[in-house]
């Protein structure tokens, strides 16, 4: 073992080396060490604001559900250590991939009977796109290959991903004129408890059935836009979309890698609308977060369209496709979620926050507060100074990453009481310091 780096000499060399998220070459602010995790709780490399740990009001970008350290998730990986680690998946197979392939196709919605398992969540929306676009050129209509999405959406980094996020409050508005050019509704009316709006309802039948013609298939997140602003929905308008897409012949894509397993109240965010897309994709929470994976499901009738075609293969393979480490941490990460109260546990989260956030609502500089599941969201009425909100944040012994006009929380779902309250609090602080109140 190397001996490990002092607090200064690692920021040192990560300020010089190392490129982080959003961020330039070298970063404005320098990162928080962190030297080790266990429940919900970041331990630092040293004390930030009399803080050596603060608790993470993140799941580490929504992944960590079970918090870290996890010794169901630890024996799962040391287990599968002892036996491989990775190993090339085209012409072989193994335990782990199957046992998870089955796990998924028994807990998603109905119809979804076949997985792809990719490496990341953009991998995995590419996938998907690359299945709708191949089948309807299988089935003899190539010209079906164009999007519909709503605005206000974010899918990945990746380069087919980018071009169905917001074109234009996205962070990828960059590359505008040379993405592909896809179809884009109106965001959806806020409120998931709010009334549908027929005259919105009826723009997304129009515009469905005015490029059907064009449209391999529609891609939406479900209940919840995640990254690209927060926003909640009602769950009428998927079903709208799953009736118009039936009507005009257009395949339904619904990204659930941040709404997935749990995380709305509901196992599947679409179960809120009792309606099964035709390809799904999720990642992020699936292994836990403890490694990179994520998948890509679909119907009988997509898969068997493309492999009944004049190439017959789905012609993409990662590397690390169904690598068997994360396969067996994220089957167990599923069995661990199936068996405990894991919904009642989002709902006391959410109880927790509803409380812990009404301190915001009516505050100088506040637009919004709202929960779902285990989501709490304070929406400013300007872009956060990050850096002030994330500093008040850690004052309150709560790591937050806070961004555009949002303070906003996904604890893991083992977060007590008392730390959903100090998270609560945290946000509140962090609102007020990120708008300069």
């Amino acid at each position: 073992m190397p001996e490990p780096l002092t607090p200064d000499r690692l920021l040192a060399l990560d300020r010089r080396h190392v490129w982080h998220p959003y961020g330039p070459m070298p970063g404005r602010e320098a990162p928080l060490a962190v030297e080790s995790a266990a429940g919900v709780r970041l331990r630092l490399a040293e004390p930030v604001a009399g803080h050596r740990e603060l608790v993470d009001g993140m799941s580490s970008w929504w992944s960590a559900v079970h918090g870290y350290n996890h010794p169901v998730l630890n024996e799962a990986a040391r287990g599968q250590l002892d036996r491989v680690s990775h190993v090339m998946f085209g012409g072989l197979t193994h335990e782990p991939a199957v046992r998870l392939a089955k796990r998924l196709v028994d807990v998603t919605p109905e119809g979804l009977e076949h997985v792809f398992l990719a490496d990341s969540g953009s991998v995995s929306v590419e996938v998907a796109v690359k299945m709708c676009l191949q089948y309807w050129r299988s089935v003899g209509r190539p010209a079906k290959r164009r999007l519909l999405t709503w605005r206000g959406g974010y899918h990945g980094d990746t380069w087919t991903p980018m071009s169905v996020c917001d074109p234009d409050g996205g962070m990828h508005h960059l590359w505008s004129g040379l993405l592909p050019r896809q179809v884009f509704a109106p965001a959806p009316p806020p409120g998931f408890d709010a009334a549908p709006d027929p005259e919105y309802a009826g723009r997304l039948r129009a515009l469905v059935a005015e490029h059907a013609d064009e449209l391999a298939a529609v891609i939406v997140e479900p209940v919840v836009q995640g990254a690209g602003g927060m926003r909640f929905h009602s769950p009428a308008y998927l079903r709208v979309l799953r009736e118009a897409c039936d009507e005009h012949g257009v395949l339904l894509i619904l990204d659930e890698i941040a709404t997935g397993f749990g995380r709305t109240g509901t196992f599947f965010a679409s179960e809120h609308a009792g309606i099964s897309p035709d390809v799904l994709c999720v990642g992020k929470a699936l292994t836990g977060g403890y490694l990179t994976m994520a998948a890509t499901l679909c119907s009988t009738e997509v898969a068997r369209g493309i492999s009944e075609g004049e190439v017959p293969v789905l012609a993409h393979g990662p590397t690390f496709m169904a690598n068997p480490l994360a396969a067996a941490v994220a089957d167990a990460s599923i069995g661990l979620l199936l068996s405990q109260d894991w919904a009642g546990e989002v709902k006391r989260i959410g109880a927790g926050l509803r409380e812990g956030l009404a301190a915001a609502e009516g505050a100088p500089g506040v637009r919004d507060v709202r929960v779902l599941g285990a989501i709490g969201v304070v929406q400013l009425d300007r872009e956060v100074d990050v850096a002030a909100a994330t500093r008040a944040a850690v004052g309150h012994g709560v790591w937050l990453r806070p961004f555009r006009d949002m303070v906003y929380t996904m604890p893991p779902y083992v977060t007590g009481d008392e730390d959903v309250a100090r998270i609560g609090a945290a946000v509140c602080a962090a609102a007020r310091a990120g708008v300069g109140a």
